[in-house]
């Protein structure tokens, strides 16, 4: 039998996932919205490991952010309902693949993308607040018609609001899902079918319009989602070492290509982060610290966080339990 890896003997930096505070989080969400009521956003974590423990938990529905994604999810027979909520002009591989495959369109070019490569269901994005893909609300009717006149499925529609889901007052938050959603209701009156896809980790309890949930930072979560209160734990952070140490601060080997820092600096226990380099970061700690330590950097934004990375290490206290490939990195 192979001997127990221990945390102090990884290189770093190191992915890690605590594995209990993961099983906490996927109940809690599946308790949450059981089943079909979610459609886990696998761009957060991008490993088939991670997904199978998704549907075993009962959403065996997905959404992708990338080809890759929806390639990997398939091939390891994921594929039961795959979302590409995310709009292509070249989708011609996905038609090939052993799975229900529907792909979020908003304009005529995609539409007519989706109907050339010979794919079959669709759904129509719309944009409801966040100025980034999706079509005028008043415009999917016409662009469902143009789908269903090109042979496609239009299963309904769907809109994110990104705008919302970070809002850290509840009540704001609230009052953002719901005018998102008022738009994305007089949508789906005009395109009809069954779903209305929408939310986040930061709207997952408040957006009651949606048939289905689009979370994704839940299962690992970070920084920037923690500051919500939400009931998920902090299960994903990144093992650095202590690789020298001044008057009044500290730096450890984990910087810009280990972290996301899109939302902001990452967090180390009892200390105060000062900034981060290429392959640095630099922090005031609390406490003196030695050369050769060890510090947990907690990311402020999980998805591209985990995307620097090729594997991650699933752990139980100071035990590497088992290795999880990153195997849905790439486009």
């Amino acid at each position: 039998m192979d001997r127990p890896v221990r945390l102090e003997e990884l290189q770093t930096p190191a992915l890690l996932v605590d594995g209990d505070l993961l099983d906490a989080n996927l109940r809690t969400m599946a308790d949450a919205l059981p089943g079909p009521r979610l459609r886990p956003h696998v761009k957060a974590h991008k490993c088939t490991t991670l997904a199978r423990l998704q549907a075993e938990v009962g959403h065996r529905g997905f959404t992708c952010a990338t080809i890759r994604e929806m390639e990997g999810l398939a091939a390891v027979g994921l594929g039961d309902d795959l979302l590409l909520a995310n709009e292509v002009l070249d989708a011609r591989r996905l038609a090939s693949l052993d799975a229900r495959v529907t792909v979020a369109v908003d304009s005529a070019e995609t539409v007519d993308a989706a109907a050339d490569a010979g794919l079959r269901e669709v759904l129509i994005d719309v944009n409801v607040g966040l100025p980034r893909c999706g079509c005028a609300p008043e415009r999917a009717g016409s662009l469902a018609d143009r789908a269903r006149s090109r042979g496609l499925g239009v299963r309904g529609v769907m809109g994110y609001e990104g705008h919302a889901v970070g809002i850290a007052d509840r009540g704001e938050r609230e009052r953002l899902t719901a005018e998102s959603m008022e738009k994305l209701a007089a949508a789906h009156a005009d395109v009809g079918g069954e779903i209305v896809s929408a939310g986040g980790t930061g709207t997952y309890d408040c957006n009651t319009l949606a048939t289905e949930i689009q979370a994704g930072s839940y299962v690992l979560m970070d920084t920037a989602y923690a500051a919500l209160d939400l009931p998920f734990h902090l299960a994903l952070s990144v093992l650095a070492t202590i690789v020298s140490v001044a008057d009044g601060y500290a730096v450890a080997d984990c910087g810009l290509k280990a972290l996301g820092m899109d939302h902001g600096k990452p967090s180390i226990d009892d200390a105060e982060v000062w900034f981060c380099s290429d392959e640095h970061v630099t922090f005031a700690p609390q406490r003196p610290r030695r050369v050769g330590e060890r510090v947990r950097v907690w990311p402020s934004h999980v998805d591209p966080t985990v995307a620097y990375h090729t594997c991650m290490q699933v752990v139980s206290g100071e035990r590497v339990v088992e290795t999880w490939p990153v195997d849905l990195r790439g486009w």
